[in-house]
């Protein structure tokens, strides 16, 4: 049935006038987030608050711990087959610990703060040009302490940067590699990946995945090597222990 044009003009009346108490409603609650008064942070006092500094520690260890137990779930582990799938729970570890830190400020401060680390992290998410969403989640990381320093929590500051530093280390523990060996004879590629594997994991590494393309005479590896286990030293390694036939131009991609 079609609206009459009168009902029609009513109609988008009702609509703005709903519209417009929405937006004021809106408005309204933000300004009176923005107009609240800022609670002043206890200093350099907060260090003697133990019981503070332990509730702080025991949220971000659990924040790490359920963003662990998500990103390391094993059906992620079988399906993940490109360098970044494998390097995402990294990412969901760092993002979780990042949550619990916006948590504690937004409970210390209100949740002005929140709307301002939100701002800050879409600042830094569409302005900073950086590579990886690891390295995004460092920079809100490192923007979290500075403005914890800022607040006037520079125990909180001081906390998350140890935790920052102990989880960085225990994640970075190992290094992950995408390694393209082009330009083989077809025939053998089945031979030469089997070399590339069999030397690889005698170097403590974990090959991951495979990938074998006999067309373009090519096969990809994503391999799990220890922290200290450089790139050229397993290139050096590939130089020395591969046979000359079964060995190819390798391309390297570190995320």
């Amino acid at each position: 049935m079609k609206m009459k044009p009168l009902n029609r003009w009513l109609a988008a009346l009702a609509t703005w006038s709903v519209a417009g108490d929405v937006a004021a409603q809106a408005s309204g609650t933000l300004e009176g987030v923005f107009d609240s008064a800022m609670p002043e942070g206890p200093g350099w006092a907060g260090f003697l608050d133990f019981a503070f500094l332990g509730q702080t520690l025991l949220t971000l260890t659990l924040a790490a711990t359920l963003g662990t137990i998500i990103a390391f779930h094993p059906k992620h582990n079988a399906a993940a087959d490109t360098l970044e799938e494998l390097e995402a729970p990294k990412v969901y570890i760092l993002y979780a610990v990042i949550g619990a830190i916006i948590g504690i400020l937004v409970m210390r401060y209100g949740t002005v703060v929140g709307v301002v680390v939100f701002g800050i992290g879409g600042l830094i998410r569409f302005r900073t040009l950086l590579r990886s969403a690891n390295l995004t989640g460092r920079v809100i990381f490192v923007t979290l302490i500075g403005l914890s320093c800022g607040l006037d929590m520079p125990h909180v500051a001081v906390l998350a940067t140890v935790f920052a530093v102990a989880l960085i280390y225990v994640m970075e523990s190992r290094i992950t590699y995408r390694i393209d060996v082009q330009g083989l004879d077809p025939e053998r590629i089945t031979e030469s990946a089997a070399a590339y594997r069999v030397l690889l994991t005698e170097e403590g590494c974990r090959v991951v995945s495979e990938r074998k393309n006999p067309m373009k005479q090519r096969f990809t590896l994503l391999v799990s090597a220890p922290h200290g286990l450089g790139r050229e030293r397993i290139q050096e390694r590939i130089d020395s222990g591969i046979e000359k036939p079964l060995q190819g131009t390798v391309d390297w991609e570190t995320d």
